[in-house]
Protein backbone atom coordinates (compact mmCIF):
# COMPACT_ATOMS: atom_id res chain seq x y z
CA UNK A 1 0.00 0.00 0.00
CA UNK A 2 3.01 2.30 0.27
CA UNK A 3 2.84 3.29 -3.40
CA UNK A 4 -0.89 3.96 -3.19
CA UNK A 5 -0.53 6.08 -0.04
CA UNK A 6 2.27 8.15 -1.55
CA UNK A 7 0.19 8.96 -4.63
CA UNK A 8 -2.94 9.58 -2.57
CA UNK A 9 -1.00 12.06 -0.41
CA UNK A 10 -0.44 14.13 -3.56
CA UNK A 11 -4.18 14.14 -4.32
CA UNK A 12 -5.95 14.28 -0.95
CA UNK A 13 -9.06 16.13 -2.12
CA UNK A 14 -10.14 13.86 -4.99
CA UNK A 15 -11.04 10.22 -5.37
CA UNK A 16 -8.01 8.21 -6.47
CA UNK A 17 -8.74 5.41 -8.94
CA UNK A 18 -5.67 3.20 -8.78
CA UNK A 19 -5.14 0.79 -11.69
CA UNK A 20 -4.52 -2.78 -10.60
CA UNK A 21 -4.77 -5.25 -13.46
CA UNK A 22 -8.24 -5.11 -14.99
CA UNK A 23 -9.70 -2.85 -12.29
CA UNK A 24 -9.39 0.65 -10.91
CA UNK A 25 -9.37 0.23 -7.15
CA UNK A 26 -10.19 2.71 -4.39
CA UNK A 27 -9.15 2.31 -0.76
CA UNK A 28 -9.99 3.64 2.71
CA UNK A 29 -12.41 6.61 2.73
CA UNK A 30 -12.34 6.81 -1.07
CA UNK A 31 -13.66 3.25 -1.21
CA UNK A 32 -16.47 3.98 1.23
CA UNK A 33 -17.49 7.11 -0.66
CA UNK A 34 -17.35 5.44 -4.08
CA UNK A 35 -19.35 2.45 -2.86
CA UNK A 36 -22.10 4.80 -1.70
CA UNK A 37 -22.09 7.07 -4.77
CA UNK A 38 -21.76 4.34 -7.39
CA UNK A 39 -23.65 1.55 -5.67
CA UNK A 40 -20.68 -0.82 -5.96
CA UNK A 41 -19.56 -3.47 -3.50
CA UNK A 42 -17.39 -2.42 -0.56
CA UNK A 43 -14.89 -5.15 0.28
CA UNK A 44 -11.53 -5.22 2.03
CA UNK A 45 -7.90 -5.94 1.23
CA UNK A 46 -5.32 -6.74 3.89
CA UNK A 47 -4.99 -4.81 7.11
CA UNK A 48 -3.57 -1.56 8.45
CA UNK A 49 -2.95 -1.11 12.17
CA UNK A 50 -4.86 -4.31 12.75
CA UNK A 51 -7.95 -3.08 10.89
CA UNK A 52 -9.24 -4.26 7.49
CA UNK A 53 -8.55 -1.84 4.63
CA UNK A 54 -11.80 -0.90 2.82
CA UNK A 55 -11.63 -1.44 -0.94
CA UNK A 56 -13.96 -0.93 -3.90
CA UNK A 57 -13.29 -1.20 -7.60
CA UNK A 58 -14.64 -0.70 -11.10
CA UNK A 59 -13.65 -2.60 -14.27
CA UNK A 60 -11.26 -0.70 -16.52
CA UNK A 61 -13.53 -1.09 -19.55
CA UNK A 62 -16.43 0.59 -17.69
CA UNK A 63 -14.41 3.50 -16.28
CA UNK A 64 -15.95 6.30 -18.37
CA UNK A 65 -19.48 5.43 -17.30
CA UNK A 66 -18.53 5.50 -13.63
CA UNK A 67 -16.64 8.77 -14.08
CA UNK A 68 -19.73 10.34 -15.65
CA UNK A 69 -21.76 9.36 -12.60
CA UNK A 70 -19.16 10.80 -10.24
CA UNK A 71 -18.83 14.17 -11.92
CA UNK A 72 -22.60 14.55 -12.13
CA UNK A 73 -22.54 14.29 -8.35
CA UNK A 74 -19.95 17.06 -8.17
CA UNK A 75 -17.03 14.74 -7.43
CA UNK A 76 -13.52 14.77 -8.91
CA UNK A 77 -11.27 11.80 -9.60
CA UNK A 78 -7.57 11.23 -10.27
CA UNK A 79 -6.87 8.39 -12.71
CA UNK A 80 -3.68 6.52 -11.78
CA UNK A 81 -2.39 4.20 -14.49
CA UNK A 82 0.25 1.49 -14.62
CA UNK A 83 2.97 2.97 -16.84
CA UNK A 84 5.43 0.14 -16.32
CA UNK A 85 5.16 -3.35 -17.81
CA UNK A 86 4.25 -5.87 -15.08
CA UNK A 87 6.11 -8.56 -17.00
CA UNK A 88 9.30 -6.48 -16.95
CA UNK A 89 9.02 -5.15 -13.39
CA UNK A 90 11.02 -6.92 -10.71
CA UNK A 91 9.34 -4.94 -7.94
CA UNK A 92 6.35 -2.62 -7.92
CA UNK A 93 4.88 -1.66 -11.26
CA UNK A 94 5.44 2.07 -11.82
CA UNK A 95 2.25 4.11 -11.67
CA UNK A 96 1.35 7.78 -12.02
CA UNK A 97 -1.71 10.00 -12.25
CA UNK A 98 -2.31 10.69 -15.93
CA UNK A 99 -5.40 12.87 -15.66
CA UNK A 100 -7.71 14.45 -13.13
CA UNK A 101 -11.39 14.59 -14.04
CA UNK A 102 -13.42 17.36 -12.39
CA UNK A 103 -16.93 18.67 -13.07
CA UNK A 104 -15.63 21.86 -14.67
CA UNK A 105 -12.85 20.41 -16.82
CA UNK A 106 -14.71 17.88 -18.94
CA UNK A 107 -13.93 17.60 -22.64
CA UNK A 108 -14.78 13.93 -23.25
CA UNK A 109 -18.12 13.74 -25.08
CA UNK A 110 -18.96 10.61 -23.14
CA UNK A 111 -18.87 12.56 -19.87
CA UNK A 112 -20.56 15.77 -21.00
CA UNK A 113 -24.25 16.29 -20.37
CA UNK A 114 -26.17 17.09 -23.54
CA UNK A 115 -27.23 20.71 -24.09
CA UNK A 116 -25.47 21.89 -20.96
CA UNK A 117 -22.22 23.82 -20.67
CA UNK A 118 -19.84 22.55 -18.01
CA UNK A 119 -18.40 25.84 -16.81
CA UNK A 120 -15.39 26.13 -14.54
CA UNK A 121 -15.56 29.46 -12.68
CA UNK A 122 -12.91 31.15 -10.53
CA UNK A 123 -13.71 34.21 -8.41
CA UNK A 124 -11.53 36.53 -6.36
CA UNK A 125 -12.22 39.68 -4.33
CA UNK A 126 -9.86 42.67 -4.48
CA UNK A 127 -10.89 45.99 -2.92
CA UNK A 128 -14.60 45.12 -2.88
CA UNK A 129 -14.62 44.07 -6.53
CA UNK A 130 -15.27 40.46 -7.53
CA UNK A 131 -13.17 39.25 -10.43
CA UNK A 132 -14.67 36.41 -12.45
CA UNK A 133 -12.96 34.13 -14.95
CA UNK A 134 -14.67 31.14 -16.46
CA UNK A 135 -14.09 28.60 -19.17
CA UNK A 136 -16.13 26.12 -21.17
CA UNK A 137 -13.25 23.75 -21.80
CA UNK A 138 -15.08 21.64 -24.37
CA UNK A 139 -15.73 24.75 -26.47
CA UNK A 140 -12.47 26.53 -25.66
CA UNK A 141 -14.21 29.72 -24.49
CA UNK A 142 -12.31 31.75 -21.86
CA UNK A 143 -14.33 34.69 -20.50
CA UNK A 144 -13.79 37.45 -17.93
CA UNK A 145 -15.99 39.81 -15.97
CA UNK A 146 -16.13 41.91 -12.82
CA UNK A 147 -18.94 42.85 -10.47
CA UNK A 148 -19.44 44.29 -7.02
CA UNK A 149 -20.25 42.12 -4.04
CA UNK A 150 -23.97 42.84 -4.22
CA UNK A 151 -24.18 41.36 -7.73
CA UNK A 152 -22.15 38.26 -6.91
CA UNK A 153 -25.11 36.00 -6.01
CA UNK A 154 -26.96 36.82 -9.24
CA UNK A 155 -23.81 36.31 -11.33
CA UNK A 156 -23.20 32.94 -9.70
CA UNK A 157 -26.80 31.96 -10.38
CA UNK A 158 -26.57 33.14 -13.99
CA UNK A 159 -23.39 31.22 -14.77
CA UNK A 160 -24.39 28.11 -12.78
CA UNK A 161 -20.88 26.62 -12.92
CA UNK A 162 -20.26 22.90 -12.71
CA UNK A 163 -17.23 23.75 -10.59
CA UNK A 164 -16.36 26.85 -8.55
CA UNK A 165 -12.85 27.84 -7.44
CA UNK A 166 -12.51 30.15 -4.44
CA UNK A 167 -9.61 30.97 -2.15
CA UNK A 168 -9.60 29.42 1.29
CA UNK A 169 -9.71 32.96 2.69
CA UNK A 170 -12.47 34.17 0.35
CA UNK A 171 -15.60 35.34 2.18
CA UNK A 172 -17.95 35.44 -0.81
CA UNK A 173 -21.30 33.89 0.17
CA UNK A 174 -21.96 30.48 -1.35
CA UNK A 175 -25.01 28.29 -0.85
CA UNK A 176 -24.46 25.15 1.18
CA UNK A 177 -25.66 23.08 -1.76
CA UNK A 178 -23.29 24.75 -4.27
CA UNK A 179 -22.03 21.96 -6.49
CA UNK A 180 -18.37 21.51 -7.31
CA UNK A 181 -17.03 24.02 -4.77
CA UNK A 182 -13.26 23.79 -4.43
CA UNK A 183 -11.24 25.90 -2.01
CA UNK A 184 -7.66 26.68 -3.04
CA UNK A 185 -4.79 28.10 -0.98
CA UNK A 186 -4.55 31.90 -1.35
CA UNK A 187 -1.29 31.75 -3.32
CA UNK A 188 -3.22 30.33 -6.29
CA UNK A 189 -4.69 33.83 -6.68
CA UNK A 190 -1.36 35.69 -6.56
CA UNK A 191 -1.37 38.54 -9.11
CA UNK A 192 2.30 38.30 -10.12
CA UNK A 193 2.03 34.55 -10.69
CA UNK A 194 -1.15 35.14 -12.68
CA UNK A 195 0.62 37.66 -14.92
CA UNK A 196 3.44 35.22 -15.69
CA UNK A 197 1.10 32.28 -16.20
CA UNK A 198 -1.19 34.12 -18.62
CA UNK A 199 1.65 35.66 -20.63
CA UNK A 200 3.25 32.25 -21.01
CA UNK A 201 0.01 30.61 -22.06
CA UNK A 202 -0.96 33.22 -24.65
CA UNK A 203 2.63 33.77 -25.84
CA UNK A 204 2.75 37.49 -25.08
CA UNK A 205 5.19 39.77 -23.27
CA UNK A 206 2.40 41.60 -21.47
CA UNK A 207 -1.38 41.56 -21.12
CA UNK A 208 -2.15 45.02 -22.48
CA UNK A 209 -4.10 43.56 -25.38
CA UNK A 210 -6.51 41.64 -23.16
CA UNK A 211 -9.56 43.56 -22.02
CA UNK A 212 -10.26 43.13 -18.31
CA UNK A 213 -6.90 41.78 -17.21
CA UNK A 214 -5.83 45.26 -16.10
CA UNK A 215 -8.25 44.82 -13.17
CA UNK A 216 -6.54 43.13 -10.19
CA UNK A 217 -9.48 40.95 -9.16
CA UNK A 218 -10.02 39.68 -12.71
CA UNK A 219 -6.30 39.02 -13.20
CA UNK A 220 -6.13 37.00 -9.98
CA UNK A 221 -9.19 34.93 -10.90
CA UNK A 222 -7.90 34.26 -14.42
CA UNK A 223 -4.50 33.18 -13.11
CA UNK A 224 -6.04 30.78 -10.60
CA UNK A 225 -8.28 29.33 -13.29
CA UNK A 226 -5.43 28.70 -15.71
CA UNK A 227 -3.24 27.22 -12.98
CA UNK A 228 -6.00 24.82 -11.99
CA UNK A 229 -6.48 23.75 -15.60
CA UNK A 230 -2.77 23.03 -15.95
CA UNK A 231 -2.79 20.95 -12.78
CA UNK A 232 -5.81 18.88 -13.74
CA UNK A 233 -5.08 18.46 -17.45
CA UNK A 234 -1.49 17.30 -16.90
CA UNK A 235 -0.03 19.31 -19.75
CA UNK A 236 -2.81 18.36 -22.18
CA UNK A 237 -4.62 21.70 -22.04
CA UNK A 238 -6.94 22.16 -25.03
CA UNK A 239 -6.77 25.37 -27.06
CA UNK A 240 -8.37 28.34 -25.32
CA UNK A 241 -9.60 31.37 -27.20
CA UNK A 242 -8.01 34.61 -26.01
CA UNK A 243 -9.47 35.88 -22.77
CA UNK A 244 -12.22 38.43 -23.28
Amino acid sequence: MRQYLAIKAEHPDVLLLFRMGDFYELFYDDARKAAELLDITLTQRGQSAGQPIPMAGVPYHALEGYLARLVRRGESAAICEQIGDPAQSKGLVERKVVRIVTPGTLTDEGLLEERREQLLLAACVVRDQVGLAWVDLAGGRFLLSECDGARWPSELDRLAPAELLLGEDCALPVAAEQRGLRRLPPWHFDAEAAQRRLCEHFGTRDLSGFEGLDRPAVLAAAGALLGYLRDTQRGQLPHLASAR
